[in-house]
């Protein structure tokens, strides 16, 4: 039987070691053991001399507590220190304090990670909002329906989503950007006014805003002006008008409404009676919608100020529409400027003018008005009580017209005219004689025209 020698690290058997040591020497390694138990307790005693040690044992867990408690949760709460625990723990009180005493100054120590504040971010969609059932903006909503139907959300509107007045004219929405604000602004509780005016919304947009509307219940403005909303989009406004009633002004000045959106108005105006400001200005209202607003005029009991100025109204469409002035007893403001009324026309509304005791500005600026419609027209004036401001401006009636108007007010003692314009029309010398001798009996009455010829 062969002879076991011993290999490198001694005898593995436990009958005997090898005389030949290994690299790790046991006589050594038995001084290196004694050693380090030595260093440890000198160690362990110097610890035991130093005052911020002595009593480590019983307060570890209050002075771990304190450290956690001291180190800042923002901005900085996710990073580490690197420092070790012992290390915090063995800081100079005095140290401290003068690290607290920068935390509350809002310093910051030198090597410290700086991070971007929010005031200074030029990415809205960094911004963090209230989202889900609680997300009172529409914020989340928006997002997603940018993304859902492939448009840039408008950083005005993120910037903007808690004031009451949102102004959106000149920013080119189309239909897609008003299906995706339209989904905001059904859960938007503070936008009050509303302005897209100018956003090529088309009748697809107008839909879209249309069945905002009939969720949302805040919005008192609303501007959709210069929108070529068409009769498509003005029947889907007109159809959620009927259930809101929160509108109280509402602007679709030149959006390509004609006859068949009157109808619509008018069905509106017979069941609506929230909205007090309705602007149909610069559209192609004809003779045909003027006798269909006519009559839902008459009926409706809120309105009381109604821009229809630069259309068609002529002929018996215009004669009709002046017998719902007549009629209606809450209309207070009515620009009827650029239109075709004509003498017919004029001899209507000075009819109107007998029995209503309401109206306060009358606009009916060039509208084809001649002498003898303007004779006609004062047979109201003789009568009214309530019509402060008149203008009747540009319209070819001459000196003679504007004489027989400023006569009749001369003859009506409760006339309450305050402001007579007949700008552009050049007046003799016979007009001006008689308003330079009416400034004493009418004080209060502003005469506004060209110059008078000899």
């Amino acid at each position: 039987m062969a002879e076991r020698k011993p290999g490198p690290w001694g005898d593995p058997s436990d009958a005997g070691l090898s005389q030949r040591p290994g690299p790790w020497d046991l006589a050594a390694a038995s001084k290196l053991s004694s050693r380090i138990v030595g260093g440890e307790e000198e160690e362990k005693k110097e610890k035991e001399k130093d005052p911020r040690v002595q009593n480590w044992e019983k307060t570890g867990l209050e002075l771990v507590l304190k450290v956690n408690e001291s180190v800042p949760k923002a901005p900085y709460s996710g990073l580490s220190t690197n420092l070790p625990l012992r290390y915090s723990l063995l800081q100079d009180p005095e140290e401290e304090e003068e690290e607290e005493d920068t935390s509350e100054r809002g310093g910051r120590s030198e090597g410290a990670y700086e991070t971007e504040s929010e005031g200074d971010s030029d990415s809205d969609l960094e911004r963090e909002e209230p989202s889900g059932p609680y997300d009172l903006t529409g914020r989340s909503q928006y997002l997603a329906a940018c993304e859902a139907y492939g448009v840039v959300p408008i950083s005005y509107f993120l910037h903007h989503m808690h004031d009451p007045e949102l102004t959106l004219m000149h920013r080119g929405l189309g239909p897609q950007g008003a299906r995706a604000l339209a989904t905001a602004l059904m859960s938007n509780t503070s936008i009050l006014k509303l302005n897209l005016s100018d956003n090529w919304l088309n009748e697809e947009g107008a839909a879209a805003i249309a069945g905002m509307l009939k969720e949302n219940c805040f919005i008192t403005d609303l501007d959709l002006s210069d929108n070529k909303l068409g009769a498509k989009g003005a029947k889907a406004l007109c159809a959620a008008l009927k259930e809101n009633t929160s509108v109280r002004q509402l602007r679709m000045s030149g959006s390509d409404l004609g006859t068949q959106a009157a109808k619509d108005i008018a069905d509106t105006l017979m069941v609506n009676t929230k909205v007090e400001l309705l602007d149909l200005s610069h559209n192609l209202l004809d003779e045909e919608a003027g006798e269909k607003l006519g009559p839902a005029l008459a009926e409706n009991v809120g309105i009381k100020e109604l821009n229809l100025s630069w259309n068609h109204l002529r002929g018996s469409g215009a004669v009709i529409f002046a017998r719902g002035v007549g009629a209606n007893i809450y209309l207070k403001v009515l620009d009827l400027s650029y239109n075709g009324f004509g003498d017919q026309g004029a001899s209507a509304m000075g009819e109107a003018l007998k029995g209503n005791n309401v109206l306060e500005e009358l606009n009916i600026s060039n509208n084809r008005i001649s002498l003898p419609g303007a004779l006609r027209f004062c047979t109201g004036l003789r009568e009214n009580r309530t019509l402060r401001i008149l203008s009747m401006g540009r319209n070819p009636m001459r000196s003679e017209g504007c004489l027989g108007i400023l006569r009749t007010v001369q003859m009506n003692p409760d006339s309450g005219l305050e402001v007579l314009d007949f700008s552009d029309i050049h007046l003799n010398k016979d007009f001006d004689d008689l308003a330079c001798s009416m400034k004493e009996g009418f004080p209060r009455l502003c005469i506004k025209h060209g110059s008078p010829t000899a």
